[in-house]
């Protein structure tokens, strides 16, 4: 039974009540939460302290925003949700080790031997990106974010580091998804990976490898400092 709150810290109050009705299995996990519309009826509130409230239980890893989806229920139990979260950025840090040692060098292969075609991939894959961030679009944004970094392989001009990479892209899409949802809100301009492009253009083979480098090793930070929250 949804009860309406007083006035008095309503986030709080509101995400608890949620977080009652999912430890009691009136929301059950993988299952979306009723729509916004009818929760701020339910709970008399803004649709501004809905949210919040929402945010709140994502962070605590109960629930799971997807935009074109709506809300899911992940968990039933904080701890398991802490769990979850931890083995998650776990193997995050796994995929990023992956993608330093291919995609470095990657990078400074692709910047001996790219030609004008995968440089022109390359700026329909940024501007892509560009159009994805004003529609905001996360689902486009991911898939030409990933493709950016397929076509750097493929500029490589070696087989094997390409068919090494090619298993992966499932999994390095979902690594950028789940590093997107990590880092919100997302400061998108750094992920257009502008530099890295012009070093390639520019045939740059040391500055394309400072860059992955430097790049993988902000995002390996980034997770390592969440799992310690």
């Amino acid at each position: 039974m949804i009860h309406k709150t007083n006035r008095v810290h309503l986030v709080e109050q509101v995400a608890i009540q949620m977080e009652d009705l999912i430890v009691s299995g009136i929301w059950r996990v993988d299952e979306k939460i009723p729509p916004e519309i009818e929760l701020m009826r339910e709970f008399d509130v803004s649709r501004n302290t809905l949210r919040e409230a929402i945010r709140a239980l994502v962070h605590a890893g109960l629930l799971e925003s997807k935009q074109g989806s709506g809300t899911i229920v992940r968990s039933a139990n904080a701890l398991s949700a802490t769990l979850k979260r931890y083995i998650k950025k776990s193997a995050l840090l796994d995929t990023l080790d992956v993608r330093l040692a291919l995609e470095q060098q990657a990078a400074q292969l692709a910047a001996t031997y790219r030609n004008e075609t995968d440089l022109a991939t390359l700026e329909q894959c940024i501007e892509a990106c560009r159009q994805a961030v004003r529609k905001k679009d996360r689902k486009k944004f991911i898939e030409m974010d990933t493709r950016f970094h397929q076509t750097i392989v493929q500029a490589s001009d070696n087989q094997l580091l390409i068919d090494l990479y090619e298993p992966l892209l499932e999994n390095i899409s979902e690594s950028i998804e789940a590093l997107i949802n990590l880092n919100t809100p997302l400061k998108y301009e750094e992920e257009l990976h502008l530099d890295l492009f012009a070093a390639i253009q520019n045939k740059d083979k040391k500055a394309a490898s400072v860059y992955v480098e430097e790049y993988i090793g902000a995002l390996k930070k980034d997770v390592s400092e969440m799992m310690e929250e």
